[in-house]
Order: C-alpha cells, then structure tokens, then sequence
C-alpha cells in the first residue's frame, strides 16, 4: 500500500483500515468531522493527515492540538507503532470526542494518549515536546498562540500545521505578532493546501 508515494507496511495497513473502520463507526454518532468529507475519508484525512509523518518521520513527542476525529495525531500515532518509538499527546477538551480518540489509540496499538483538557492547560500537563500538530484547529496566529509555551526559546521544537489556499494572508497576519523560520510543503493531497512548518519562534509584540 501507498499513501502519497510512501511505502506502508502490512502491519501499518491493518492499523490505518481498522482506524477507518473504528471512525466511521463512531462519526454515526458523533460530528467528527464535516459530514460531506465522509466518503472521502482516505484522500480527504487519511492520507493528509500522514504527510505529517512522512515531513517528520521521527520517534519524537508530539502535541496534537485540537485532535477531534483524530486527524493527523492518530495517524502520526500508528506510523509511530512502526517505530516503535515516540509519542503523541492528543489534545482534545470534547469529552465524546476523547472517548473516541481513547478507543483508536487503544484498539490501533498506536502510540499516544489523551488529554481531555483545555488547549491552553496542556503545556503543564504534557511537558516538553518536540513537535506541534493541528488541522483546522484555527488560523496560524491562533495556533502558534497556542503553540508558543512549548515552542519559544526552544531551537528544537517545531510546529507542522496544515492550511488552505488562503494560507499566505494567515503568514503575513501571524508576522505582526511573531518572528518565525518558515517552510512551506507543498501538499500531495490538496493542489492549492500546504503544511506551514514553524521554527525558532520568537515573540514581537
């Protein structure tokens, strides 16, 4: 199996489909993620949530901010079980979301775990990171708000967001508040999407 030119293995395949399965299962019930997307959910979540990993493959600890039907920290989660290393702290405050993300985490054997709490708690609970993740959480000052008690002053944390076509307003907004390094991916999944990696965060105002 492929996703975006990556060569999955078997074991990683049987952990991605059972997820499937487990999402549509629960997204009956539960608003996981936008109704009209449902049908679509390999190309649409599945494989953009994986070019995170695939941009760092690395056994690190993540923050996934905002996990809701767990995209991308549940993906990142199972190509990590490969690894058999690294960890991603999902983030998500949605008590019924929670219970999801638990029973994927658990049943995938990926490795990860939850935290139903507040974005803005999380950086006490969860400690020192070297990844930050989030998809269609907020706009990038937001997210680098969000983001900044793990990222500034620290060289070695990066943040990997994804963003739509209107991603080059977002840039020049989040610049009057912050300094940042900035790599642009071009997504595989989406023609006119990207994923904003973000380093060596500094405050301006």
């Amino acid at each position: 199996m492929e996703l975006n030119g990556l060569r999955v293995s078997r074991e990683t395949q049987a952990r991605l489909q059972h997820f499937a399965a487990l999402f549509q299962k629960w997204a009956k019930t539960i608003n996981l993620v936008a109704p009209s997307t449902l049908d679509d959910l390999w190309h649409r979540h599945i494989a953009d949530s994986s070019q995170i990993f695939q941009i760092c493959p690395e056994p690190i600890r993540w923050a996934d901010l905002g996990s809701g039907g767990g995209f991308p920290g549940v993906i990142t989660a199972i190509f990590l079980a490969e690894l058999q290393d690294g960890w991603v702290h999902l983030v998500e405050s949605n008590h019924k979301k929670a219970a999801f993300l638990m029973t994927a985490l658990r049943e995938t054997e990926a490795r990860g775990s939850v935290h139903a709490i507040r974005i803005e708690d999380a950086p006490a609970e969860i400690g020192e990171c070297g990844a930050i993740s989030a998809r269609a959480l907020a706009d990038l000052d937001g997210l680098i708000g969000y983001a900044a008690p793990w990222m500034l002053g620290k060289e070695n944390c990066r943040g990997f967001f994804h963003k739509g076509r209107d991603y080059l307003r977002e840039i020049d907004e989040a610049r009057g508040r912050w300094e940042f390094d900035l790599v642009e991916h071009k997504s595989a999944v989406e023609q006119e999407s990207v994923i904003l990696e973000i380093s060596n965060l500094r405050r301006l105002v």
